[in-house]
């Protein structure tokens, strides 16, 4: 029997787990992971039979996995309730409105086809942290599983309660004109729906649901998926384009005059908006977020805090909590409005509708709004390939190697390094407020590398240079997914 189960132990990531199907992990495997889930959440809830709300999304294989998953929980006495079709969010708001004792999401976000994964939480509005995952991959390795009783229940129509929770409280005067594009991911079954009944005008954009995902992958950080948003709000002469991922959690924003805006710069807009309902209030960003959140003055002017954080949902939307923070924001478009604005959770489609109540309550366009801020030069998110078991080290030599530099005064483009972020992986400043990021993939084998320069687009590239060059002399890293 043993021999039949397949699971690759990295596929335990930081914040969620993730592996290819069949080659990585096989049905047994996702059972197995199902019994060290349900043991884990007895363990913590301290209860015989804890409720665990399960959903899946629209891949071909993800019912399937779901089932193998539904077995394995039930084995350990946990009662499921299985709300069917899924968002991400969707689920999270179940275990609010429930009142259920875990969450487990099956999907594998904006990843290729063939992947799967489970997003998974016990305390409400969070989802597993690193400890939980050590924890989780611990129970399930070692077979160390409990036994019980458990059964399973269908909740029918939960998707109208979650559409409709979003809806009612978020009536809209003005009559915005959205590009609404969903990559052929389950977001589009719901986002099109939701942004209509808030009062949008909507045009839909690859909402049909398709799991070969025919043009691109539902990725609002992806260029591809952004420049066809951008050709349909200038087609259709739109206020704004949304872009949302494979499982809803994130959203991409596309202006008014087809602009790529960067999920952090959005943050920044929002933050503003609500700095001065919400004084002294604290906003959460992660490591690839822009450098003008630490300056800004409408922030300083209404005593607001800015704390730069790891990377990850579960890492912000934690540290959101913990620090009471109104809204925590990730450069790769996951948004957390805490209360009174949400409970906390990432919801692509709330984070739009927050950006709808910004057009309207400002009542100046999108790329207006955008001209306000100070400009700076951001390159996108970029990701060379970097193999699971090396990708730290390489991020740990590449930490070493600035240290040195910033020891010894050297100039990168004629400047000095004056500080450097280790919260997560290697962000390290300038004078001018530029600054470069290099830190290992928390879902993939891979680095990440993003750069910002307020003074000038060539320093943006000459910092990625120097960036490329460190990582080039480890002999450790492959293609790049996209390059400036």
């Amino acid at each position: 029997m043993n021999q039949s189960i397949k699971i690759d132990p990295f596929g335990f990531r930081e914040y969620d787990a993730r592996w290819v199907f069949e080659k990585d992990i096989n049905e047994q495997g996702v059972t197995n992971l199902g019994k060290g889930l349900g043991t884990q959440v007895k363990k913590h809830t301290k209860k015989q039979n804890p409720r665990i709300v399960v959903g899946h999304d629209y891949r071909s294989y993800s019912e399937k996995i779901k089932t193998a998953l539904k077995k394995g929980l039930v084995s350990t006495g946990c009662i499921i309730e299985d709300i069917g079709l899924s968002l991400s969010p969707m689920v999270y708001y179940a275990q609010f409105k429930l009142n259920a004792d875990a969450v487990a999401m099956v999907t594998a976000s904006h990843n290729e086809n063939g992947w799967t994964g489970v997003k998974m939480g016990i305390k409400k509005g969070l989802t597993h942290a690193p400890e939980e995952m050590t924890e989780l991959k611990e129970i399930t390795l070692s077979q160390n599983f409990v036994n019980g009783e458990g059964k399973e229940e269908k909740i029918q129509n939960f998707a109208k309660i979650y559409k409709e929770n979003l809806i009612s409280k978020n009536k809209i005067q003005k009559k915005i004109k959205a590009v609404v594009a969903c990559g052929n991911g389950t977001a589009g079954i719901f986002a099109p729906d939701i942004l209509r009944g808030i009062g949008c005008d909507v045009i839909e954009l690859d909402c049909n649901l398709d799991w070969t995902f025919p043009k691109y992958n539902p990725n609002p950080e992806d260029l591809k998926m952004l420049h066809e948003i951008v050709k349909y709000v200038k087609k259709n002469n739109a206020d704004i384009g949304f872009g949302f991922d494979g499982d809803g959690d994130r959203v991409g924003v596309i202006d008014d005059k087809g602009n790529e805006i960067f999920s952090d710069k959005i943050g920044l807009l929002i933050a503003r908006n609500l700095a001065h309902k919400h004084k002294e209030s604290k906003f959460v960003v992660d490591v690839k977020s822009t450098g003008l959140f630490s300056n800004d003055k409408i922030l300083k002017d209404n005593k607001c805090e800015t704390i730069y954080w790891k990377t990850g949902h579960s890492h912000i939307k934690r540290k959101v909590h913990d620090e009471k923070a109104l809204a925590g924001f990730e450069k790769s478009g996951h948004f957390f409005f805490n209360q009174p604005l949400g409970y906390g959770y990432d919801d692509g489609i709330n984070s739009a509708i927050q950006i709808c109540h910004l057009l309207n309550t400002q009542n100046k366009k999108m790329s207006e709004l955008y001209k306000e801020l100070p400009k700076t030069f951001q390159s996108p998110t970029m990701a060379p390939y970097c193999e699971d078991k090396e990708k730290y080290n390489v991020v740990n030599d590449v930490l070493t190697e600035i240290k040195k530099l910033k020891d010894k005064k050297i100039k990168i483009d004629n400047q000095e390094i004056k500080e450097i972020l280790t919260v997560n992986g290697v962000r390290f400043s300038f004078e001018d407020g530029s600054w470069g990021l290099i830190r290992a993939s928390s879902n993939k084998p891979s680095l990440v590398v993003v750069t910002e320069s307020p003074s000038s687009n060539e320093r943006k590239i000459e910092i990625f240079k120097f960036i490329d060059s460190l990582l080039q002399r480890t002999k450790k890293i492959g293609e790049y997914d996209q390059k400036i």
